[in-house]
């Protein structure tokens, strides 16, 4: 007995003209354009499909050294650290988001009737993944000085938003972290001394499995602004003669 042939579900017709245009770019192949803005939930509703998370993981690769580049190039006075401070704040999800609403990238989406419906079109990290997809699929097929042009022109009202040095080491902790794909700073008060008037405490901050750093205060939010400040020092991140608002 022969399985009866189920006929395959025509594939959806891309609607990109618009965002091609606010893109700047026309892309040639249009298969590769699909498979950048089809998101992995799709895999449930189809034996096989190609979805954007490797054209993602290049297109990542792609960002981050068109923005150093870029950001080398604008202020060749900057530190290490100055420029790494701003870096992480141009390729963290929330930027690459913002470029991706910008463009309005959530309607040329490709999702799964699920993700849809629960807003997948607006959510930071479809969006965010999305947008690096298509910096992806531009590299293959036209090659980094064009996806660097791209990302130089989405980009630069961002840039052109700061960089905002932060006087509170615990928000450029977190912005670094979440730069570098890392989990949020955690932290822990290991000790507390001193008279009752004048308590001293001492706090502990993890992130990920980077080495964890201490810091001492007259209050705990004091401790932990200082146990922030001495890792972001110890990464490089935090110019040694920087001041930080670590009282209440």
């Amino acid at each position: 007995m022969t399985k009866a042939t189920v006929p395959k579900k025509p594939a959806e017709k891309l609607k990109t003209a618009p965002l091609e245009k606010a893109l700047g770019y026309k892309f040639k192949s249009r298969p590769l354009l699909r498979r950048a803005l089809t998101h992995a939930s799709v895999r449930s509703q189809r034996e096989k499909s190609d979805d954007n998370e490797r054209l993602e993981f290049l297109g990542d690769r792609v960002l981050a050294l068109a923005i150093a580049e870029l950001l080398v190039e604008m202020d060749p006075e900057a530190t290490e650290g100055e420029l790494a401070r701003r870096f992480n704040r141009l390729v963290r999800r929330e930027a690459c988001a913002r470029v991706a609403r910008d463009l309005d990238l959530g309607d040329a989406l490709i999702l799964s009737t699920s993700e849809a419906d629960s807003g997948g079109r607006n959510k930071d990290t479809i969006l965010a993944d999305a947008c690096e997809a298509l910096l992806g699929a531009m590299f293959v097929e036209a090659g980094f000085d064009v996806a660097r042009d791209v990302v130089r022109q989405l980009w630069m009202p961002l840039i052109g938003d700061g960089p905002r040095a932060t006087a509170d080491p615990k928000s450029a902790l977190q912005e670094w972290a979440q730069g570098q794909g890392l989990p949020l700073p955690e932290y822990v008060e290991i000790g507390r001394d001193g008279p009752d008037h004048a308590p001293r405490f001492t706090a502990q901050v993890r992130v990920g499995r980077h080495s964890p750093a201490e810091g001492v205060g007259a209050s705990k939010r004091a401790a932990e602004q200082a146990a922030a400040t001495a890792l972001l020092r110890a990464k490089g991140v935090w110019p040694v003669d920087a001041t930080s608002d670590a009282h209440e």
